[in-house]
Parts: C-alpha cells; structure tokens; sequence
C-alpha cells in the first residue's frame, strides 16, 4: 500500500511539473542551501499570486523534463543546471520584479563551525560588553584589545573570516558571544530561462540606457574602422562630409591667403 501511495505521488509530481512548464513562460533556476522549512514557507507565501515555487529530487526533475521534451524540446537546455540543491519559480510577471522580490527574502544566520563563508566577515572595532577573563581568548585569535570601564574593547577593526574559507571553531565561537550573525541565506537565482533561451540573471538589470550606450560604442567602432580604411558605410559618412568641409575649409583659406595677403 505504502508503495502504491509512493508511485502516485511521483505520477503527480511528474504531472504537476510538466503542467508548470507548459503554462508559465518564464522559470527561475534557484540554489536553496540554508534555507529551512520555514523559510520557504515565508517566500512561497511572499511570492503568491506572482509565482510557483517547486523543488524536488534532482533524479526527479531529470526524469520529467526528458518525458516531456518530445512536446517541449526546449527544455533540455536546463538540464545541465539540475545539480546541487536546486528549485524552480514559474512566473508570468516581470522577471525583475519576481528575481528581486525572491531574493529580498533572507534571514541571518550565525557562522557556523565548519561552514563556508560566503562573504568577508569583519569584527568591528569598540566596546564588546565582555569582561576581562575573556582577553586571552581574544588573544589567541591575534585581536588586539584594552579594558576599559571593566569591558574589553576592539582597538581595530579584524578581518575574522574571509569568503570562500570554513569558519574555524574558535571564530564561531567569537562571534557567537558577539552575538554577531555575518551571514544571510535565502533563495538564490541561478540561472533564467524564457522563451526556450536560458540565461545569467545578471542579464536583468541591463537598462535601456546600458544597450543604447553599446549600439553607439559599436557605431563609433565601425565608423573609425570605415574611415582608416576609406570604406564607406552609413556609420562613416557622416563623419567623412565633416572631414570633407574642414578640407575644402582649409583650401579655400589657404587660396584666400594667397592671393590677397
């Protein structure tokens, strides 16, 4: 019986998945590592109305996409991005709207022991609250200090952690009794697809004024190529009457000089 729920629970998935694709256009590829049950719970909710959040097993989100590819061939293309802990957000609203409102949603966390840091993580100088019996703590993470009014003080800001390295043990504890949480975690958009195409996310926030600053760079750049080599094209003649009438210009000076000065 357990096993006859199970089979109808992947025949659902399957079919709910495939239902998604073939109704929303636009689908966020995002990393959910770090993110709790009740996290999600808060972005499902924060995004209701605008978009669908699904997860599931990587084995499982493989195996539908290829059943469905004879009627969306597309698809295939997200395959190579279905690895790590990932989901998908289905919308039909703007895409930069939905990437900013799914990534607005973090919660900070401690740095745990062992955890890899994904940011630079710095103690800043000033008072810790802390009493004197901790100072050879503080001491042996090479953070110079003084006691002042019974408390120990920071005397300069500390690059604790740098990003990409594990927190080690005794900087967890640290920043524990700090009370300092450096890290934040939430959904994380990784890749876009829309339209069959797939994409960086970083490819929403070009601007009308970032393409038309491209199309005029590439005019120029056709223009200076057109005239050095005496090629003429719609970039270039523009550029070659103004040479022309500051040629003639010159001509009909330097005659001007000759004949009454």
């Amino acid at each position: 019986m357990v096993k006859e729920d199970r089979s109808a629970w992947k025949a659902n998935y399957f079919l709910k998945i495939t239902q998604l694709f073939d109704e929303y256009p636009k689908v966020f590829i995002v990393g959910a590592d770090n993110v709790g049950s009740k996290q999600m719970q808060q972005i499902r909710s924060s995004l209701r109305g605008t978009a669908v959040v699904l997860m599931g097993k990587n084995t499982m989100i493989r195996k539908a996409i290829r059943g469905h590819q004879e009627k969306n061939p597309m698809l295939e293309k997200l395959l190579p991005y279905i690895k790590g802990n990932i989901g998908f957000v289905f919308t039909k609203e703007d895409l930069k709207v939905v990437r900013d409102n799914i990534t607005a949603n973090q919660v900070a966390a401690p740095a745990k022991a062992g955890a890899l840091a994904p940011i630079d993580v710095f103690v800043p100088a000033g008072n810790t609250g802390l009493g004197p019996e901790k100072t050879s703590f503080f001491q042996a993470l090479s953070i110079t200090t003084k006691i002042s009014r019974g408390t120990i003080e920071i005397l300069n800001q500390v690059h604790l952690i740098k990003a990409n390295e594990r927190v080690g043990a005794s900087e967890s504890t640290l920043l524990g009794m700090l009370k300092i949480f450096p890290f934040s975690y939430g959904l994380k958009v990784m890749q876009v697809y829309e339209a069959g195409a797939t994409y960086d996310p970083s490819v929403l926030d070009i601007t009308d004024d970032d393409l038309l600053k491209k199309f005029m760079q590439g005019v120029t750049n056709i223009a200076a190529v057109s005239l050095q080599i005496g090629y003429p094209t719609a970039a270039s003649v523009p550029h070659s009457i103004v040479n022309g009438f500051k040629v003639s210009s010159l001509v009909l000076v330097s005659r001007y000089l000759l004949l009454y000065c």
